[in-house]
This record gives structure tokens, C-alpha cells and sequence, in this order.
């Protein structure tokens, strides 16, 4: 049979679609062997958040950088002089590799120093009753050995300094991970305000032993994004790259507890004098007598006389024989040293514990009475932390070359994922094309561009088709015919290819 026309313009459509870009933004297809050209195929702009933000730092702009953010010149107070002082580097640079064209980070330049920068927010951040949503990126360029990544939420206090910033700078809320040696932690510390005496106090999370190890993000190179959801109902969130990671409220996990307990020990009790906490529970029944006949040098248990040594035991291999052991026929009352029986002891006390009204004789471990505790409050809101008005990095680090970006604080997650769209999403696609292999890039690509199923359809389904045919005739004439039609179809394909 001839190729049809029909067959010859479809082949030609399909030809088309496959050889032209679908879309002016469409990415190449074609596997890209060089980091730069990796990241020139995936186009960056400096995001723009879409809705209501405090906070949306991108440090694409370096003049805006230095003109916001402040670097310390206090010192901390429990260090040695030669190291007191916030004295490390920081600077506004590209990734060193796998990064966008044009997007800046904020870097932490050197080892074994004290580093502290700070900016205000656009605006304060009052927990009312909207939600409160930190995210920041962090990739450890050269790894972490020791060091802190984390960010400190700074609070609205008079005469808040950011040139005096240091770590006892009052803060609201502190988050992000942090490493040394093998100890790694994810700290999300708030500090919680007594409403019974105006003091604070910090609230550490108890993370659960069911979270899941992140010591990768140390050590991968990668960027990673950290995000703290908190709502008005005392609940909160914590993702790392957009998993979460646990979900808890402020009320029940952390540690040491909003609410005080309502009671506590007596400061004033004490364990009575003639209390005996180590007398035994038993002692040795004083009226029992040993019975006649008991043999006190006849063991309980005698060697069998019956017992034959094996034929195939070899004392070098299997040691001395010897034979097994039975009850001693002539203890029939009893044989051994004698003990007597044990009794209740009537001193036996145990440890003392207070008096209780169900059972007043009750006697245990001691331990004082319960009184009410004279700090007890109980606040059933403690999502009102302090107002934030500045954020702020005050770090140590034993690594360099840690980079920090696109910090966001919202109160609408619609903004945060659009920002992590806009920023750490197209980091991520650029690591990836480095790990994945060809096919799985290739269904993603197609997944974005459906109509390439239809290219392949062509180039895999009709070879396969023409071969079946061309197997099942049976004249040469009509496998003649086929080959010319596959030739056919490669000298259209060629004629459209250079038409395109």
C-alpha cells in the first residue's frame, strides 16, 4: 500500500510540534552538561511578594541591603575578650554553585567568629488573631561542623538598637537549625511573658522521637527552606523544604510548661525523725524451729548412680563427664543448712509519704506534702507573644559560606507558597536536574507539556506497527511496499524538519 497523504501531513503536524518550543518560557529538553548552562535554562526574577507581608527579603538589591540591614558593634558578655566582639564578615553574593542567575543570598563569611546582623521589619508584628508564618532559606555551602543557622525574632522594646544587637538582645521567638559535632537540633524557642509578675520565660519545643532525622541538610550543599506556622488557637507547624515535620501546640509541648502547677511541695515538711526507710519489707520468723531430722551436711541434690558416662564422650573435646543431678532420697525432711522461714517485719515501714485522706495508715517513700503554689497562673492564650519588631542573625559558626535568603513573614500561606514558588522551588529544579536521570527529567518535562505524548506516539507506535505489517506479509511485493513507505515517512519528516 502507498503512504497516504493524510498519513504524510499528520506526520508532518506532529514533526512541527516536536521541533517548535510550545511556549516563549519553555525550558530545553535536551540534557544541559554545565552548571551555568543548567541555571541560564531556568529564568529568575527577584520575587514580589502578592499579598500582605512584614517582611520579604530577597538581598537581590545590595544597595537596599546596606542601607537595611545593620551590622553589630556590641560585644557578648560571657566571651574572652579576643572574641567577644561580633566581629565576622558578612556579604551579599550568588551561590557558588547550582544557583540563579541574578538571585543574591546574604553569606556568613567567617569561621570561628561572632557574627550579628540585624534589619526592621516593614512593619511590626502583633499576635492578635491572625495567623504568623516565618519561612528563610539556608544552604551550608561548605558543611556545618559547629554552628547555628537559626533566626531570631527581635521584640518591640523602647529604644530598640540594632547596632547594639547581641545575645541578650530580648527576642520573641527564635528558629532554625543548628549543629555541633553530632548533636543537631531545629530550635523553636519562644519566650513566654509570666501575666502574674511581668517576667519572661523561654518555652522550648519537645520535639517528638517520631520526626525524622534532617542531619542531610548539613552536609548536602542544598538549599533548604524552614518554615514556622503559629495560628491563634495555640497550634503550630514545622516544615523543612514544605514536609512537615510536626504539628503540636504551645499549651502541651514545650518545655518547661506555660501553666506552672497548681501545686507544689511543701518547702516546710519534712520526714519524721523516727522513720526508718531502709528497714527490710521481711525478716526471719523468730518462733520457727527447725525440724527433727533435718540433715544440715546432706546436700539437696546428688550426682545420678544410674548415670552412664556416653560412649562417644571425649573428655578433651567435651570435658570432665559428670553425671547428672537428682533429689537426694534421704531428704525427705530436709537437708542443707537450715533457714527459717520468712515473715512479715512488724518495724517494716518503707518509705514515708505523707498522710492521705483515703487511707491515712498508708506508709511508703517519703516525700512532703502538696500546698498550693503561690506563682500559679494559668494562661490559656499564650499564642500573644511579644511583638516582633526586627528580625536578626546573632551566630557562631565553625563553617563559612552559609547562605541565607528570601526570609518571609506573613500572615496569608497563600503569599508564602507563592514566594517559595517564585525563589526556592526553582533552586530545587536546578538541584534535581543534577541527581535525576534522563527519563524521569523527560516525564516531567512531558507532564508540563502533554502534547508531546502525542510526538510519542508517533516516533515509538507507528515503527512498532509498520514491523508487525511488514512481519506478516507474505509477498515480497508487499514487503517492498512497506520499506518504501518507511522510507517515506523519514524523507517527510526530513522535508518538514527544514521547512520548520
Amino acid at each position: 500500500m502507498k503512504l497516504s497523504l493524510v498519513s504524510m501531513i499528520a506526520t508532518c503536524v506532529l514533526l512541527h510540534m516536536f521541533y517548535t518550543r510550545a511556549d516563549d518560557d519553555e525550558a530545553t529538553i535536551e540534557v544541559e552538561q554545565e552548571s551555568d548552562a543548567v541555571a541560564e535554562s531556568i529564568p529568575y526574577s527577584t520575587p514580589k511578594p502578592i499579598g500582605n507581608v512584614y517582611l520579604a527579603e530577597h538581598f537581590d538589591d545590595p544597595g537596599a541591603f546596606e542601607k537595611r540591614w545593620i551590622i553589630s558593634q556590641a560585644k557578648k558578655d560571657d566571651a574572652e575578650e579576643a572574641i567577644a566582639k561580633y566581629s565576622g564578615k558578612w556579604s551579599v553574593e550568588e551561590a557558588e554553585k547550582n544557583g540563579l542567575v541574578g538571585d543574591l543570598g546574604l553569606v556568613l563569611k567567617s569561621k570561628a567568629h561572632h557574627h550579628a546582623i540585624s534589619s526592621r521589619l516593614d512593619k511590626a508584628f502583633l499576635f492578635d488573631n491572625k495567623p504568623f508564618i516565618l519561612q528563610y532559606e539556608v544552604r551550608f555551602q561548605h558543611g556545618q561542623e559547629c554552628g547555628g543557622a537559626y533566626l531570631k525574632l527581635l521584640s518591640h522594646t523602647k529604644g530598640l538598637d540594632l547596632k547594639r544587637f547581641h545575645d541578650k538582645t530580648p527576642y520573641s521567638i527564635m528558629f532554625g537549625p543548628d549543629k555541633c559535632g553530632t548533636d543537631e537540633k531545629l530550635h523553636f524557642i519562644f519566650r513566654h511573658k509570666n501575666p502574674k509578675n511581668g517576667s519572661f520565660e523561654e518555652k522550648h519545643w519537645k520535639r517528638t522521637s517520631s520526626i525524622p532525622k534532617f542531619d542531610d541538610i548539613f552536609k548536602d550543599k542544598k538549599p533548604h527552606i524552614f518554615t514556622l506556622k503559629i495560628t491563634p488557637d495555640n497550634s503550630f507547624e514545622v516544615l523543612i523544604d514544605k514536609k512537615s515535620i510536626q504539628k503540636g501546640s504551645l499549651l502541651e509541648d514545650f518545655s518547661p510548661p506555660v501553666n506552672p502547677p497548681a501545686e507544689i511541695d511543701d518547702p516546710e515538711d519534712s520526714k519524721p525523725e523516727d522513720w526508718d526507710e531502709h528497714a527490710p519489707r521481711q525478716i526471719p520468723d523468730p518462733s520457727a524451729i527447725k525440724p527433727e531430722g533435718w540433715l544440715d551436711d546432706e546436700p539437696e541434690f546428688i550426682p545420678d548412680p544410674d548415670a552412664e558416662k556416653p560412649t562417644d564422650w571425649d573428655d578433651e573435646m567435651d570435658g570432665e563427664w559428670e553425671a547428672p543431678l537428682i533429689s537426694n532420697s534421704k531428704c525427705t525432711i530436709g537437708c542443707g543448712k537450715w533457714k527459717p522461714p520468712m515473715i512479715d517485719n512488724p518495724n517494716y515501714k518503707g518509705k514515708w509519704k505523707p498522710s492521705m485522706i483515703n487511707n491515712p495508715n498508708y506508709k511508703g517513700k517519703w516525700k512532703p506534702r502538696k500546698i498550693p503554689n503561690p506563682e500559679y497562673f494559668e494562661d490559656l492564650n499564650p499564642y500573644k507573644i511579644s511583638t516582633i519588631e526586627a528580625v536578626g542573625f546573632e551566630l557562631w559558626s565553625m563553617s563559612d559560606g552559609i547562605v541565607f535568603d528570601n526570609i518571609i513573614i506573613s500572615d496569608d500561606p497563600l503569599v508564602v507558597d507563592q514566594w517559595t514558588e517564585d525563589t526556592w522551588a526553582l533552586k530545587k529544579e536546578i538541584v534535581d536536574r543534577e541527581t535525576e536521570n534522563v527519563l524521569v527529567r523527560l516525564v516531567k518535562y512531558t507532564n508540563k507539556h502533554p502534547w508531546l505524548w502525542a510526538v510519542y506516539v508517533l516516533v515509538i507506535g507507528l515503527p512498532v506497527v509498520l514491523f508487525i505489517s511488514f512481519c506478516c506479509t507474505t509477498t515480497p511485493t508487499s514487503k517492498v511496499n512497506f520499506l518504501n513507505n518507511i522510507l517515506s515517512i523519514l524523507f517527510v519528516s526530513k522535508k518538514c524538519y527544514r521547512f520548520l
